[in-house]
């Protein structure tokens, strides 16, 4: 696996978990890392972004202000910290290198699925499941 994310679980509404991404095989800093998640039934939305260098951040309204994104570039990794957890954030969800804007990625699913690139240069993790409930 060239992305593997880890820390999903159980938690109750409110509680926090801190997911983690570690990458390898391609060049990280070159890279812009996401966070999608997809509840069954739903598309796949794109939730955070993190620029390349890590300037710069980005957020979809229904999270901003309760998960924050980051990376550390040396040790090729990414997290995403979750706090107030709501059950609607029940979810699985994915890290990804990407070669999207990070304002497309926390758009909507139809803008981002819509934008043009190379998808054969991104790279995906395998998902990590969040069950929010009490």
């Amino acid at each position: 696996l060239q992305l593997q994310a880890s820390g999903g679980g159980l938690v109750q509404p409110g509680g926090s978990l801190r997911l983690s991404c570690v990458a390898s095989g391609f060049i990280f800093d070159d890279y812009a890392i996401a966070w999608y998640r997809q509840a069954p039934g739903k598309e796949r939305e794109g939730i955070s972004c993190i620029g390349s260098s890590g300037e710069r951040t980005y957020y979809t309204d229904s999270v901003k202000g309760r998960f924050t994104v980051s990376r550390n570039n040396p040790k090729n990794t990414a997290g995403l910290q979750m706090n107030s957890l709501k059950p609607e954030d029940t979810a699985v969800y994915y890290c990804a290198a990407v070669v999207v804007p990070c304002s497309i990625v926390v758009s909507t699913p139809a803008v981002e699925s819509a934008f043009q690139r190379d998808r054969s240069r991104e790279h995906w993790g395998q998902g990590t499941q969040v069950t929010v409930s009490s």
